[in-house]
């Protein structure tokens, strides 16, 4: 294993923060339950999930709404700051933090970037799913309305010091159907959630990442 340092080409924290804000599940909660306690519900019982995602990226051009750079694979989570988000289709690629640091494993490349977590989660999507239960220390918080079947909740950043303008979270019964990330640059990245298990039996070594053989280490 050859130890290298980062090259611009490989920095993908961005897409990490992003799809990684983009994952897992909410349960719990009766339907009738606005999506602001159908969440905190979730975040109070919910240490850990499992499930599938797709994801897509829409773009309104001229009033006609446009998706494109489909993909779809699985996650696995354990709070605070532990989880596999992996990419299946189109290609394979792995994001994984073990609570101190994030790998991004590309496959066909053979290549691994590193870099440390720290309080990098902070105001990222990453963290409504994935870090601690004080959600409200970096988000604000309120309802969102209803829309496609769904009760919306809205996330907005609290620091201006991320690429996120807005983060909104789609609920039905309990179970979050959908996330939608809006950044700066005018783009809306869509998540939508399938087979969703509360709290699975996790070993400890889960989210313990081990380098590939032969892979080059790019450290971030």
């Amino acid at each position: 294993m050859q130890i290298k340092p980062a090259l611009p080409r490989l920095n993908k924290w961005h897409l990490a923060v992003s799809v990684l804000g983009l994952s897992a599940a909410l349960f719990s909660a009766q339907a009738s339950a606005s999506a602001l306690e159908q969440f905190k519900q979730f975040v109070s019982s919910t240490q850990s999930a499992k499930g599938q995602f797709v994801q897509r990226l829409v773009k309104t051009d001229s009033g006609t709404v446009k998706v494109s750079n489909t993909s779809s694979g699985t996650f696995v989570f354990s709070r605070p700051g532990k989880f596999i988000w992996t990419y299946q289709k189109p290609y394979e690629q792995v994001l994984q933090a073990d609570g101190d640091k994030l790998f991004i494993y590309d496959k066909d490349l053979n290549q691994v970037t590193t870099k440390k977590l720290g309080n990098a989660l902070g105001s990222s999507p990453a963290a409504i799913l994935f870090g601690s239960n004080d959600l409200e220390k970096n988000f604000t918080l309120k309802e969102g309305g209803a829309k496609d079947g769904m009760e919306w909740l809205e996330a907005t950043p609290k620091s201006k010091d991320t690429t996120f303008d807005r983060i909104g979270i789609g609920l039905k019964d309990g179970v979050p159907q959908a996330m939608e990330l809006r950044d700066s640059f005018g783009q809306t990245s869509l998540l939508s959630f399938t087979h969703f298990e509360k709290n699975p039996p996790l070993k400890a070594t889960s989210f313990t990442f081990v380098v590939p053989k032969g892979a080059d280490v790019f450290n971030n």
